[in-house]
């Protein structure tokens, strides 16, 4: 090939390689990827911030992701109403019954926009009585030991909590 040839082909190949270069910065430029506090990650983190408490948040923290085990009291496994039974002994020293439906009896009962870090949440998923127990935080947002995903902070204001929640408040 001759020289000025191949100097032209050169010559088109860095400047192919260059719009390349320069479409794709420009495209990357004009999207909009941001970081939004509106996610839910973000929202469970805001909550896990705020707490008052270091040592909820210490404990929170140790024990999420532990997977749900119905009767489990350890890092095994632990069902809803043990998670509440240790979270509440351990950081509030107060002793809770064992069983859900007696543990929503040792509430004082208040309505939502009242509720305060560290109530209790009650719910019926089955639909035969109080089933299901979580402990507030704030803006909104509880932690429980969850059937399927273990121990997780979630929205209490999501419509399926919202239809089975039945009842809240602190020990009395």
């Amino acid at each position: 090939m001759d020289k000025q040839v191949r100097h032209g082909y050169q010559g088109y190949t860095f400047l192919s390689i260059g719009m390349i270069v320069l479409m794709l910065l420009s495209s990357c430029g004009s999207r909009k990827f941001r970081y939004s506090s509106e996610t839910k990650a973000a929202k469970a983190a805001d909550a896990m911030a705020n707490l008052h408490s270091r040592s909820l948040y210490r404990f929170i923290t140790d024990w999420a992701g532990v997977k749900y085990k119905l009767g489990g009291l350890d890092k095994r496994g632990i069902d809803c109403s043990g998670f509440a039974l240790l979270l509440n002994k351990e950081i509030y020293g107060v002793n809770l019954p064992r069983r859900t439906a007696d543990q929503a009896g040792m509430i004082k009962e208040k309505s939502q926009q009242q509720l305060e870090e560290g109530d209790l949440v009650f719910f019926s998923f089955g639909g035969n009585g109080i089933d299901h127990v979580g402990i507030y935080l704030n803006h909104g947002f509880f932690v429980h030991a969850s059937t399927t995903r273990g121990v997780i902070v979630d929205d209490l204001n999501l419509p399926a909590y919202q239809r089975v929640l039945i009842k809240a408040g602190p020990v009395k």
